[in-house]
């Protein structure tokens, strides 16, 4: 916030509803007083003299030392993004897939072992399964639709519970209150991939959760331009950790694609109420029709966690997915009978987006694992964006009528 009417009691952000920090919250002005955050497309950064370097780099004065570790337009997002999440500290990076991979990173040595839900986006469950263990970390897969699954799975040497949820694809729920407790218990740190639900919908660190992950490619960006994660935590876990393996391995964001993100969090809240409005009434739209086998929408009273998902959610969130009768025959006949929803693999965008995902976003996985999963080959997901609803609806009334 500016460093102006200090004594106006709307100066303090703690007066300051949620969508006036995500306009205003962390901005820093330069001396020419812009309106609009500037960019610090720069990789480096000068110094008075030499003392003043030294002083720089062995944290006896503050300010920036090279982009890989900090710059203003990144430390602008990061901030902002914290003060929205709630959360003490915030490090942003390249990907939403970097940032789940340095979450769990930061967390873990050769000898630990992490347990996750089974119901993961692909690449996730690859970071979880694949990856950890070619450097020493084991880990466990549970249903997380149940909490004591978790409690079974946990060992001396578990230092990290993963989740999310809602789940990609299936918007399946995990009780993050009750598996932080369970985490806590045996001394281990919880992080949550909280994509689907979004920040506007979902605050996991105020139900437990020590770390929260975003892909902000999706929601926090809106509009299919740029890619970049972020993660949040507390000052403990994240500046001494997380930012400790982001500043020497190098996963680092770029000034201009935190600045689109900067800019793009001016508009989450409204963009997202009014995509998981539309959500909401395709799915009461999907909910029974002839050729729906199954829907699922979290605050569709059909979904079976639904009073789960109304005790931590404030909203269903902009996904729905559904299950069309007969396979994938019928499925990719639906999609293909689109004409404004976009077939693509990207979520959370202004534009209404379909995949398929047992051909696509989970296609490395064996059919057994899909069908674990309930991943079937029937089994659509929409990205929910914010054209009419009624234009949205009438797009997906013809394509029915081509299953």
């Amino acid at each position: 916030m500016p460093d102006k009417n200090k004594n106006n009691p709307m100066s303090n952000l703690n007066n300051l509803s949620a969508q006036t920090k995500l306009v205003h919250g962390g901005t820093e002005r330069s001396k020419h007083g812009e309106t609009s955050e500037a960019i610090y497309f720069n990789s480096g950064f000068s110094y008075d003299n030499s003392e003043a370097a030294e002083a720089r780099f062995n944290g006896e004065e503050p300010g920036h030392i090279y982009s890989r570790f900090s710059n203003p337009s990144i430390e602008m997002f990061q901030n902002r993004m914290a003060i929205f999440e709630g959360a003490e500290a915030a490090r942003a990076t390249a990907t939403g897939m970097a940032a789940v991979t340095y979450a769990l990173l930061s967390q873990v040595k050769a000898g630990d072992h992490v347990v996750a839900s089974r119901a993961l986006f692909g690449s996730c469950r690859y970071v979880v399964e694949d990856f950890l263990p070619r450097f020493g970390v084991n880990s466990t897969l549970v249903d997380g639709r149940n909490s004591e699954n978790f409690a079974k799975a946990m060992r001396p040497n578990t230092k990290a519970v993963f989740i999310e949820t809602p789940t990609n694809p299936t918007l399946e729920l995990v009780d993050i209150k009750a598996v932080a407790d369970i985490a806590h218990a045996h001394d281990a740190k919880l992080i949550v991939d909280n994509v689907f639900a979004t920040a506007v919908w979902q605050k996991p660190l105020k139900l437990g959760a020590d770390l929260v992950i975003y892909s902000a490619t999706k929601h926090i960006d809106g509009q299919g331009r740029a890619l970049g994660g972020i993660i949040l935590g507390s000052k403990e876990l994240i500046e001494a950790d997380v930012h400790t393996f982001i500043r020497q391995t190098g996963p680092s964001i770029s000034p201009f694609n935190a600045w689109v993100m900067l800019k793009g969090l001016e508009t989450l809240s409204l963009r997202v109420e009014k995509m998981s409005e539309n959500a909401a009434k395709i799915a009461d739209f999907l909910d029974g029709h002839k050729k729906i086998n199954r829907l699922f929408y979290p605050f569709n009273k059909s979904h079976p966690q639904y009073e789960l998902a109304k005790a931590q959610m404030s909203n269903g969130s902009t996904m729905v997915s559904f299950e069309v009768k007969g396979g994938q025959e019928e499925a990719f006949r639906l999609a293909n009978g689109l004409s404004i929803i976009l077939i693509s693999n990207n979520l959370g965008d202004a534009k209404s987006i379909i995949s398929h995902p047992s051909t696509t976003t989970h296609q490395r996985f064996s059919e057994e694992e899909r069908e674990e999963q309930g991943i079937k080959r029937s089994l659509l997901r929409l990205s929910v964006g914010l054209e009419d609803v009624n234009d949205l609806i009438a797009d997906l009334d013809y394509a029915l009528s081509q299953v």
